[in-house]
């Protein structure tokens, strides 16, 4: 049975169970002074699939991904990630589980070569350890598979003819592609994108959707923020719902498009405009949708 199949059986509300769950999370919280900016009672990410997580400017989901992700410290909750615990542990630690994110402000080293912010990620690199550095047999062979899959990566994100260029020269958009194919120098299971649609121009943006369902197409799981409520409704298989620090809604497109509870939170019990802070397109997508 496919994930598609499997997610088109799970009820439409917020914490739903799903059928096989690759990250499952239980009360995270995280307040910075007065204001609470994440209070998650549960959520669960189903393997194989697209899921956007979606909501207002301020809604919490950017924290919710540094809380997961480890790359910020929860005040209290635990999640686990293909069975395992992983909230207390630091960031490159998460990755190495197999989770791996992406930022809204792209991380590349800007004075490296696109090739060398890709060899830079690859895991496990045996010449980078002391005693592993004087058996030169063991780590070039090592490097040199892991050139080959840089290479491989690079020409499937169409960067390869960058690939001597410094990482500074890369376009906005060239960068978010570069970002996410570093990612998967890992091998990970599960990619999770803070909005990859960000800054970049149309031409670029088709490319990206096309390496984010072919990432799915082939097994691994894609978690992202996004604003667009044209890119959400056309890629998403499920789609997670914050406002003001919790999940107010979950569903597939369809279910979301006719949720009360959303549109509401997008454009106000009123309707009349979108909250101060709102993208106008998420909110126009969202009233068109009704």
């Amino acid at each position: 049975m496919s994930s598609e199949q499997t997610i088109a059986e799970v009820s439409a509300e917020p914490g739903a169970a799903k059928p096989d769950p690759i990250l499952v999370a239980d009360g995270p919280r995280r307040s910075f002074g007065g204001l609470t900016a994440v209070d998650v009672d549960h959520l669960q990410v189903q393997r194989g699939t697209i899921t956007a997580l979606i909501g207002p400017n301020g809604a919490g989901k950017s924290t919710l991904f540094n809380v997961l992700t480890g790359f910020d410290r929860a005040d209290s909750g635990s999640w686990a990630f293909e069975g395992g615990r992983i909230n207390g542990l630091p960031g490159h630690q998460v990755a190495q589980r197999g989770m791996v994110r992406t930022f809204q402000l792209t991380k590349a080293l800007t004075r490296l070569t696109v090739l060398e912010n890709m060899l830079l990620a690859a895991p496990g690199q045996s010449g980078e350890r002391f005693l592993g550095s004087f058996l030169r047999w063991r780590w070039a062979r090592q490097e040199d598979s892991n050139r080959e899959r840089a290479e491989s990566l690079l020409e499937r994100f169409r960067l390869a003819h960058m690939r001597d260029e410094t990482a500074g020269s890369l376009s906005g958009g060239q960068r978010k592609l570069l970002e996410m194919a570093r990612a998967l120098m890992v091998r990970p299971s599960m990619v999770m994108l803070d909005e990859p649609m960000a800054g970049v121009n149309p031409v670029l943006v088709e490319s990206l959707l096309e390496h984010i369902s072919a990432l799915r197409d082939e097994g691994t799981t894609v978690l992202f923020v996004e604003h667009d409520m044209d890119v959400i409704m056309g890629i998403s298989d499920w789609i997670v719902v914050m406002a003001e620090g919790r999940v107010i809604a979950e569903g597939r497109p369809d279910d979301i498009r006719s949720n009360q509870v959303v549109i509401d939170a997008y454009l106000g019990a009123q309707h009349d405009e979108p909250p101060q802070g709102v993208e106008s397109g998420a909110a126009e997508g969202i009233e068109e949708a009704r």
